[in-house]
């Protein structure tokens, strides 16, 4: 049986891709237009990945109605993540409304983007105990797309103002759900029944659905923006596709 310390070693590379694309931001002045860009490359990409890897999985089973369901209640857990948001925003740095919305989207993004890793995690997770060879496959294929993930969130965080110091606590932080997602894989998921796994993963993406809607898209065009965020949104959609397609494995399943 695959060791459970190589699947949180599989889990660490999109997790330091996650962390290398926001000490990026750390480095380099972003301005609205280069955010602008980064957002939509990474909502194409998230998008991608709900609907490449999560939801045909989550439909493959039998009722397919079960995930149907989950997947709309991905979107009243974004509502609470969304409020929770809200609480927490007011605790990160001044409270100055003109900041508030900044702020909420902010903490939404972050959300949003540690949502997705936790489901990286699980199908990390779940394909290392299927095979060590697709787990390794399904971690090298997330590094690509966690790097436009992690300078985004790190982007718009330090564009609401939010202190260096905390926004390299949270980008650190981001590690946390993908282990999560990866021990969920490892030890609880893999002896669930079918559909329990499958909802769980429609779940996700009806969550990681709203956030790019509600969150990226509209911090996305919040100041000046590019002529070419269309064309960076379905970059990102290409970039995954091409990851998953060459790769030649699908999230969970290995086909």
């Amino acid at each position: 049986m695959t060791s459970y310390w190589l699947v949180l070693g599989l889990a660490a590379l999109p997790a330091l891709g996650n962390f290398a694309g926001g000490a990026l931001a750390e480095f380099f002045r972003v301005s609205d237009r280069t955010l602008s860009l980064a957002l939509h490359l990474a909502a194409g990409i998230v998008l991608a990945v709900v609907g490449l890897e999560l939801m045909p999985e989550a439909l493959a089973g039998s009722p397919a109605w079960v995930p149907m369901l989950a997947f709309v209640a991905g979107g009243a857990a974004f509502i609470g993540l969304d409020r929770v948001a809200v609480f927490v925003q007011a605790r990160l740095g001044r409270p100055d409304e003109d900041a508030t919305g900044s702020r909420t989207r902010a903490v939404g993004i972050f959300s949003g983007v540690s949502m997705d890793l936790f489901s990286d995690g699980v199908m990390i997770g779940t394909g290392a105990v299927i095979n060590p060879g697709l787990g390794l496959l399904l971690a090298l294929g997330q590094v690509p797309a966690d790097l436009p993930e992690g300078f985004a969130a790190i982007a718009t965080l330090r564009r609401a103002g939010i202190r260096r110091r905390q926004r390299m606590l949270l980008a650190a932080s981001f590690t946390i759900p993908i282990m999560l997602g990866a021990t969920l894989g490892y030890f609880a998921l893999r002896d669930a029944p079918e559909i329990v796994t499958l909802s769980v993963l429609a779940l996700t993406g009806g969550a990681l659905t709203a956030v790019v809607v509600e969150e990226m898209v509209s911090e996305a065009h919040e100041g000046e923006t590019s002529r070419l965020g269309p064309v960076l949104l379905t970059a990102g959609f290409a970039l995954f596709a091409a990851v998953s397609v060459y790769l030649g494995q699908s999230a969970l399943g290995g086909s």
